[in-house]
């Protein structure tokens, strides 16, 4: 909708181009304000907002901004809007929010359920075997991989996370079948990874590798979870991608801790009883 907003322009009356110029800086307002204030920052009449609305093919300013809030909740629309040196604190909150709430809502409508199902099988069968569970990844895949081992440590799994490349590779020799090795990289083309993945494979582990689609990891391993968010190194970018992985490792661990059941509720009250002990008060 706003690229389409955007192509027109050109063919727009100067006073109908201002009204379109503020949907495009700022779509959330525009779809949340009245006509009146509307006009007032596009600097035209209030009948000017109208016929720029029937203009792009809509009934009229209700329809319009329908549709717009309709893509504002999508979220798809924002998901490259880059923070400006002239942005206020409260426009980047906006954008910051709007990225990482964009890369979540195109995941839940991109991820592939079999794939999902399929790691939360092998991992819940790791755990019922009492086999290990290793998480990899570097640099801000490694405080994902951190995340991971904490999460599945709660649930009574035998997990461990290793971010330096010579431990993953090391560790990784030492899997054995039965065991699960999840690869997380947003890249997918740290070298160490793709050792550790490939020795993993080679050993008998499960491979689950966390990726971008197209990436040298996302055919390396057995169950490719796919995790496209490209992160802007040009200017400043929010590091959506970890956010991004920590999600995914938030639906394996609850799968998993679904699967494990009632067993798992004395565990973790004991584990909240034990540390409530040890605060001061």
């Amino acid at each position: 909708m706003l690229e389409r907003i955007k192509a027109s322009l050109p063919s727009l009356a100067p006073a109908e181009q201002r009204v379109g110029k503020l949907v495009l800086a700022d779509p959330r307002a525009f779809a949340n304000l009245p006509v009146t204030e509307l006009a007032d920052r596009s600097h035209v009449s209030k009948p000017t907002v109208v016929r720029f609305c029937r203009s792009m093919g809509y009934d009229g300013l209700s329809d319009f901004k329908l549709k717009l809030a309709g893509s504002v909740s999508e979220g798809v629309p924002f998901i490259h809007r880059s923070v400006d040196v002239d942005d206020k604190t409260s426009d980047i909150a906006v954008k910051v929010i709007d990225n990482t709430v964009a890369a979540f809502l195109k995941y839940r409508n991109d991820a592939s359920s079999f794939a999902l199902e399929h790691a939360a099988q092998a991992l819940a069968a790791t755990q019922k075997t009492n086999r290990r569970i290793e998480f990899y990844g570097v640099g801000n895949s490694g405080i994902v991989a951190q995340d991971a081992q904490h999460k599945f440590f709660r649930l009574g799994v035998n997990a461990i996370a290793y971010s330096d490349g010579h431990m993953q590779v090391m560790s990784a020799s030492m899997l054995k079948p039965g065991d699960c090795a999840v690869i997380i990289s947003n890249s997918g083309r740290t070298r160490d990874l793709m050792d550790a993945c490939d020795i993993a494979k080679r050993q008998g582990a499960t491979t689950i590798v966390i990726t971008a689609s197209g990436s040298p990891l996302a055919s390396a391993g057995h169950i490719h979870l796919t995790a496209d968010h490209p992160e802007g190194y040009d200017k400043y970018s929010p590091m959506v991608s970890r956010l991004l992985h920590l999600l995914i490792i938030d639906i394996l661990a609850t799968t998993v801790a679904l699967r494990i059941g009632e067993e798992l509720q004395p565990n973790l009250r004991d584990m909240k009883n034990n540390l409530r002990s040890k605060r001061y008060t």
